[in-house]
């Protein structure tokens, strides 16, 4: 069984066109989708704040070719581990499975 269901995706991807790091979302409404399941396998595993802030930062550098300055992926890491927490509150299961 998948440790994350469709609508967790959807929702994951719901917040990364609002982060739009790179300012595409509008149009391009799946450009994020490369990070869906690494930020879902990592979240799922345990990772908190400063994993996924790493994990963000080095896709805008290296995937995305951005300087991350500026575009907060350690908000957005907060974001997404608090996201994911309350998700796992919510429903009994991780990330709203």
């Amino acid at each position: 069984m998948k440790p994350w269901s469709t609508s967790t995706e959807r929702d994951l991807r719901h917040l990364l066109n609002e982060w739009d790091p790179i300012g595409v979302a509008d149009e391009v409404p799946d450009e994020y989708d490369c990070m869906l399941a690494p930020l879902l396998g990592r979240l799922h595993g345990g990772a908190g704040q400063t994993e996924v802030d790493e994990f963000l930062q080095h896709e805008l550098k290296d995937h995305f070719g951005l300087d991350p300055l500026g575009l907060r992926p350690d908000a957005m890491a907060a974001r997404l581990v608090a996201w994911w927490t309350s998700a796992e509150r919510a429903d009994g299961t991780a990330g709203g499975a």
